[in-house]
């Protein structure tokens, strides 16, 4: 039987306005969840899997979440960070020139600001490598199914990931993934995935807005408290 690992493509850090996961936390959750493999999305930012990946780089793959002018792509195997605030075409167009791997973003969650429309979703989507087609965060499990609806009908790959913001999250989704070690190899890899689906439970919402008002009344943990 050919060897899969499990894949959280989808999760945050403390990099992330609204999280405060240190980075010893999610490699601990890691190693006790099975989650083989990571990838670090923060938002508009790649600084922080930068960071864990030098700390844990078996585990984590570079990546970020990018808030485009349409709505939200994630990203993979990067080699510097993309801005938020450019047009979907220029925001792949960076991503192109470092040979990112292309998602995006719980595409139809109708609660989201980054949710995709489906004519803004169709321009592009010839251009990326696949959808998510299952965020453990969406609270309508219609707009997962939809998701999963216009990835087939499009013949695009599909990613799921859990969306982590707080310690109960990661690993809830993953994808099942043959052994890979570049964005290459990863490409080829998500063209017989499999998926873990397991929604979070609805409080988790209210975990990411405490974080984010904690870091506005000036609380910030420390990113690392290892050895």
């Amino acid at each position: 039987m050919t060897e899969r690992w499990n894949v959280d493509l989808h999760s945050h850090t403390l990099w992330s306005k609204d999280c405060l996961s240190k980075f010893e936390t999610i490699i601990d959750i890691c190693r006790r969840r099975s989650v083989h493999r990571i990838a670090i999305t923060d938002h508009n930012t790649a600084e922080g899997a930068f960071a864990l990946q030098k700390i844990a780089p078996d585990l984590v793959i570079v990546g970020e979440e990018i808030m485009t002018t349409e709505g939200e792509i994630l990203a993979y195997f990067l080699r510097e960070s993309v801005p938020a605030g450019l047009t979907p075409d220029e925001t792949i167009r960076r991503l192109r020139d470092q040979d990112a791997v292309i998602s995006v973003s719980h595409p139809f969650d109708r609660l989201r600001k980054g949710a995709w429309g489906e004519e803004a979703l169709t321009r592009i989507a010839d251009k990326v490598d696949a959808i998510e087609i299952f965020n453990a965060r969406c609270l309508y499990a219609e707009d997962n199914q939809q998701a999963l609806d216009y990835a087939q009908k499009h013949h695009l790959c599909g990613t799921a990931g859990s969306d982590a913001h707080s310690s109960p999250e990661y690993g809830r989704a993953m994808t099942q993934l043959r052994p890979f070690s570049n964005a290459q190899e990863f490409r080829q890899a998500l063209q017989d995935a499999t998926y873990i689906k397991r929604y979070s439970r609805a409080y988790v919402h209210g975990l990411s807005t405490a974080a984010k008002w904690s870091k506005k009344l000036g609380f910030r943990p420390r990113l690392w408290e290892g050895g």
